[in-house]
């Protein structure tokens, strides 16, 4: 048995089920031990951004790492953006970076590169193989660094000569690290600053957003008059009709200053209160009021969710009741097609168990507000800030949960970075249905040049911020794809095409033009 098989083996006991795969000619050896280690299904996307987003979509909706095979610095190169993201997500991963043999890579080949530069920043564990005695123990340590808490990206630059050597055989997986229990003390410490009564905020962390952790914040907001908060773009949130209603912190410093004004007291339940994207010249990136206290009850290392049900308990909490989301489907309307009009379509159609994954920017600041209420889904977000994951993510997403319908809204500026995802999308035919918000614009940039510099774009700056002139066909491009793609001109017309692409096989793309 060779090196690429036996890590292969290892990878599979150890739960990885799936590989998103780029490779090139030093990672052949992985390929060809694909035909033996069935358990590991292969995707191949056709840009390594594509690959990096899926991977991580699919360990936000599993909790499993999936793994990824890179070609060399460069293949990681091109996936850097979004291993931005998933690292921001604390998500496990596991990425397979191929290099050249120890023979060859002291003559500089036009390829080479110091790969564990590159993996370093987006990467909590980075170990290069030695030999393919040692590539099966090197995978089992890689997934247990991948799955230690809260999540984490694990890298293994692999050598061609380890992945075509003799090896040893697989190795059984290695017990990952458990969350550290949160001390007795620090619970009690809590539950006398929310029996103060002084105006109090619990910020749920990523584990926190989800299943006993949400229910149990939510009992505990409601017994002690307490606001219950998420971060501005958490990994994943569980929301919906008679799930715990929560309160999301607003993008703008300014704006989110205000949000949390009046507040005394604000308890991290997991996480860390969220920092301003950007600094500007004339607005405190300052967020927190005045003498506001912070209190850690668990970090995102801890057992966030036993935490919370000891804080429940400490409080005698148990018999309150959470505040819940009502059941509530908004009247899709008609007429001209505007970013409200488009939230109110799909709230209204949005099934039970959807998966929604969004980078619509500012097309989709309203798409919270109006979906609030219908049923329970889930809603995936651009953790990290670089742009270029919401179809990747879908495309994970999708392939976690393939008894699930995902939905992806998806601005047409950020699409167009890992558009090569629809084609993975369907080749392996993905119930994914995407609506692309066309404004041909960087609209964020519009509102940026004029916060940051007070100036609005002139017919020379403007070039920088629209994307048309050109226009961008993406019914043409979805097609090109092999994803089936239609174009619509009212709210009518829209919530027609939806409701039919919903119960379609397969993916679906439809274009919204809005208002340039």
């Amino acid at each position: 048995m060779n090196g690429a098989e036996a890590l292969l083996r290892t990878l599979a006991a150890g739960g990885v089920d799936v590989c998103f795969a780029n490779p090139g000619t030093s990672e052949m050896h992985l390929v060809e031990a694909f035909d033996r280690v069935t358990e590991v299904r292969p995707v191949l996307a056709l840009f390594e951004g594509v690959l990096s987003g899926a991977a991580d979509g699919y360990a936000r909706m599993t909790g499993r790492p999936a793994a990824t095979i890179l070609h060399l610095g460069p293949g990681l190169g091109n996936a850097i953006a979004n291993l931005h993201n998933a690292r921001r997500a604390l998500v496990p991963m596991v990425n397979l970076v191929g290099e050249h043999t120890a023979l060859h890579l002291p003559k500089d080949p036009p390829l080479a590169s110091d790969i564990e530069s590159l993996a370093r920043p987006v990467s909590a564990w980075v170990r290069r193989n030695a030999s393919a005695e040692t590539l099966a123990q090197d995978g089992a340590d890689a997934v247990a660094a991948a799955l230690t808490p809260p999540g984490r990206v694990a890298t293994l630059i692999v050598p061609a000569d380890a992945a075509w050597g003799e090896s040893n055989g697989p190795v059984a997986p290695r017990q990952a690290p458990s969350r550290a229990s949160v001390p007795p003390e620090r619970v009690r410490e809590i539950a006398r600053v929310l029996r103060t009564g002084a105006a109090t905020a619990i910020l749920a962390g990523t584990i926190g957003l989800r299943g006993p952790g949400l229910r149990a914040a939510g009992r505990l907001a409601s017994a002690v008059g307490a606001r219950l908060l998420c971060g501005t773009f958490p990994a994943r949130l569980e929301r919906g009709a008679g799930r715990p209603k929560i309160e999301r912190i607003p993008y703008f410093p300014e704006r989110a200053a205000e949000f949390l004004s009046g507040l005394r007291h604000i308890v991290l339940a997991g996480g860390t209160l969220p920092v301003p994207f950007f600094g500007y010249p004339t607005i405190s990136s300052e967020i927190v009021p005045e003498g506001c206290e912070l209190h850690t009850l668990a970090t995102e290392s801890e057992g966030v969710v036993a935490a919370l049900e000891a804080l429940v308990d400490e409080l005698g909490a148990s018999r309150s009741e959470p505040i819940l989301e009502p059941r509530v489907r908004p009247d899709a309307g008609s007429g001209s097609i505007t970013p409200e009009g488009v939230a109110r379509v799909v709230a209204s159609l949005l099934p039970e168990g959807a998966i929604v994954s969004d980078e619509g920017a500012t097309s989709t600041l309203s798409s919270m507000t109006a979906t609030a209420g219908a049923p329970p889904h889930d809603w995936l977000f651009l953790t990290g800030g670089a742009i270029g994951q919401g179809l990747p993510v879908a495309t994970g997403a999708a392939l976690a949960c393939p008894d699930r319908r995902v939905v992806a809204l998806q601005a047409d500026g950020s699409g167009m970075y890992t558009l090569q995802a629809l084609w993975t999308q369907a080749r392996e035919r993905l119930e994914v249905t995407t609506i692309v918000f066309a404004n041909r614009k960087y609209a964020i940039l519009g509102m940026e040049l004029e916060r940051m510099a007070g100036a609005r774009p002139s017919e020379r700056t403007a070039g920088l911020i629209s994307i048309g002139n050109p226009d961008l066909d993406w019914v043409a491009l979805a097609r090109g794809m092999g994803v089936e793609a239609e174009r619509v001109e009212s709210l009518g017309d829209l919530r027609e095409k939806l409701s039919a692409a919903l119960c379609s096989r397969g993916p679906r793309l439809i274009e919204v033009p809005l208002q340039a």
